[in-house]
């Protein structure tokens, strides 16, 4: 694992096992998190399929620059800090997001084409506001934890645990991530839920999968079927599994699942 500064920005580098295949992968991650959610599983498992990995980290987020005025960060920062990655890669990457980072991919392809795209629990272009009604309703206590982190105050474990996960996972690894999780910018939530919704009309449209999970308490497995529609595409929902996919103890059926898919593509 290589730790990069592309500029101001935090990318985490996998170099594959074996001859590189032509297309690399980058990923982005979602709200109150960094590129380290994908370095334990995703990354390696990936590298070692033959894929040139990357993970960066937005603006404000993980060991990026911005910290300090990250509640003026948009939505349109990260798409930016998105390009800026991008053209500094030495091919167009496939482009996978969770959650948030799903949202800003596809704001990335109102401006830029990739090869393919991969959608995983992602805010759906219909925006969060839905999500959040629902969980006001049936998690009040998730509800106010989550605004809670927002502005950089802490939650209980048992409350990361029910917001990512829906299988075993111990109290050290909680904690663990604890440490990780960070505020995330008012003015990007907002962006998400009403002021710069993605407009599916004026996208690029690349071959898409579509990942949600049955036990996902942010982004249920009812707004990743309103994504689908939206593309008129099928989706997949993972079974026993919550928001946190990549790092869920069946990450590795989802990692399988988007590696066989890439491989299967024209080109690959």
């Amino acid at each position: 694992m290589i730790e990069n500064r592309f500029g101001k920005l935090e990318v985490l580098t996998q170099a594959p096992t074996g001859t590189a295949r032509a297309t690399p992968l980058l990923f982005l991650h979602g709200a109150y998190a960094g590129a380290w959610c994908w370095q334990e599983h995703f990354l390696p498992y990936f590298a070692a399929q033959g894929w040139q990995a990357y993970a960066m980290s937005f603006s404000g987020h993980g060991a990026s620059a911005g910290r300090e005025y990250l509640d003026s960060l948009s939505i349109a920062s990260y798409v930016k800090d998105v390009s800026d990655v991008v053209a500094r890669l030495p091919a167009r990457p496939v482009l996978i997001g969770h959650s948030m980072g799903g949202f800003v991919l596809q704001k990335f392809l109102e401006r830029e084409d990739l090869p393919a795209a991969v959608l995983m629990a992602s805010v759906p272009p219909q925006g969060l506001l839905g999500s959040a009604i629902g969980m006001g309703f049936s998690k009040p206590g998730l509800m106010r934890d989550l605004s809670s982190l927002m502005g950089g105050g802490f939650v209980a474990l048992e409350t990361l645990q029910e917001a990512l996960f829906a299988q075993p996972v111990s109290q050290e690894r909680l904690r663990m991530f604890m440490r990780h999780m960070q505020p995330e910018s008012h003015r990007a939530i907002w962006d998400m839920s009403m002021f710069d919704l993605p407009s599916v009309s004026r996208m690029r449209r690349p071959p898409m999968l579509i990942l949600g999970a049955a036990h996902d308490q942010l982004i249920p497995a009812s707004m990743v079927e309103m994504t689908g529609r939206a593309y008129r595409l099928g989706v997949e929902i993972f079974p026993a599994m919550g928001h946190g996919m990549m790092l869920d103890a069946d990450w590795r059926k989802v990692a399988e699942r988007i590696d066989g898919w890439l491989q299967a593509l024209p080109g690959q």
